[in-house]
């Protein structure tokens, strides 16, 4: 997919410095004619349009560590570390980062909404103008959107992003996980699961319909295969009850059938949860799970009632309903879910995690003004870091912020425990 010299300009539009429009429309209708493997050929052909003379795209790797060059030939980058560097503030930061003692060189973030995938390197003796880095955060919009359509055809941007061999496990997880951060103009929602390549238990789903904004959190017993095969089911389950439109109710009760019937020694803890974007009502049942925190003003606040369910896949041992825990949010507050994971993790000398140092380290990201995916992120390497990088269990959480731009009347302060 390379350009013969002197025609790079004209192949991309020859739009010129600022003009980002020839570059998008043009990368949008070559892009289908190639595979994933063109990719850095054709975004480094979409720079001269633009006033570059080298883009290249650099994507996260799974731990979000490491930002990791997608290169065509005879290209050479190095692997650059998110932390200390300034592509990695880019990555972090969520703006265009720029170094007076590099001045030919531009970093942009890559981003599809809020999900950020990992940053763009503009090479351009216009790096300091404006209108170049105008122009290269909207082409930069148009690469991950590009990045997101071509990717399903081969397996280039998933090698590249693996840093180690990923276990079969881990490969059932990450392909039913949706997107780990999504965002409206009044909702967010980011997740992070650690470790990367040898998950099993531990799997998430959301899905906003209208103003229902549904998401939920599972545990499954074991580890490797027959963890993540069970997982594999509980979160197909979960989605099958919603997409029925199910109550929360029956969902969880569908689940729980689900799983005794197909792994009848087996069974998964959970948080299900339903969100009106539009009222703040939130609805949620806590089947064995540890207890979500609400967290307000800068601050974790309480921990959300744990009063519930049995394990789903243990219904039968009851012959109470599942209990749904009820109530309004405050406009800006923050659910965060976690799986025991986070808060089980030892260090050396035996000590846990905790859910002390958890509301702490949460508390301290909040104040810092960090945003909800880099919250996260820093949340699981801190956890990692913790066990000395050899994590014993899943280390799983969720952060949903309700912002809404008006806030409605009526919020109650608590969630109260209501029979179904």
């Amino acid at each position: 997919m390379s350009a013969p010299a002197g025609t790079v300009g004209r192949d991309a539009g020859g739009g010129g410095l600022g003009d980002a429009g020839d570059a998008v429309r043009w990368l949008h209708l070559t892009a289908p004619r190639g595979g994933p493997d063109d990719l850095s050929a054709l975004v480094s052909r979409a720079g001269p349009a633009i006033g570059a003379s080298e883009i290249v795209i650099f994507l996260a790797d799974y731990a979000q560590a490491l930002l990791v060059p997608l290169l065509g030939a005879g290209m050479y980058r190095d692997v650059l570390p998110i932390e200390a560097t300034l592509a990695g503030r880019a990555f972090t930061d969520l703006e265009p980062q720029h170094a007076i003692e590099d001045p030919d060189r531009i970093w942009v973030p890559l981003l599809i909404g809020c999900e950020r995938m990992g940053v763009l390197e503009v090479v351009s003796p216009a790096a300091g103008d404006p209108a170049l880095v105008s122009a290269a955060t909207e082409l930069a919009v148009s690469v991950a959107q590009v990045l997101v359509t071509r990717r399903p055809y081969g397996d280039v941007v998933e090698r590249m992003r693996r840093r180690y061999p990923m276990q079969v496990a881990a490969e059932i997880v990450w392909g039913l996980l949706p997107p780990l951060t999504f965002a409206t103009d009044d909702l967010v929602i980011t997740a992070i699961l650690e470790p990367c390549y040898d998950v099993g238990g531990d799997i998430f789903d959301y899905a906003l319909n209208g103003d229902i904004l549904s998401v939920g959190l599972f545990d499954t017993c074991g580890h490797g295969i027959k963890a993540s095969t069970l997982a594999s089911l509980v979160v197909s389950a979960y989605r099958n009850a919603r997409r029925c439109g199910l109550d929360l109710v029956d969902t969880a009760r569908s689940i729980d059938k689900w799983v005794r019937a197909e792994h009848p020694n087996l069974f998964s803890t959970a948080l299900l949860f339903e969100l009106n974007r539009t009222t703040g009502r939130l609805r949620m049942i806590n089947a064995g799970h540890p207890g979500a925190l609400l967290l307000r003003d800068g601050k974790a606040i309480r921990e959300l009632p744990t009063r519930g369910a049995l394990p789903l896949g243990l219904g039968h041992l009851s012959d109470r309903l599942p209990r749904v825990d009820e109530g309004d949010l405050h406009p800006g507050d923050r659910i965060l879910a976690y799986t025991d994971g986070i808060t089980d993790a030892r260090r050396g000398d035996g000590e846990r995690f905790g859910q002390d140092r958890l509301v702490d380290f949460v508390n301290r990201a909040l104040n810092e003004g960090l945003p909800s995916p880099e919250t996260m992120r820093r949340l699981v390497r801190s956890v990692v870091a913790y066990q000395d990088d050899e994590l014993d269990d899943d280390a799983t959480s969720i952060l949903l912020e309700w912002r809404p731009p008006h806030a409605p009347l009526g919020h109650l302060d608590g969630l109260a425990s209501i029979d179904p």
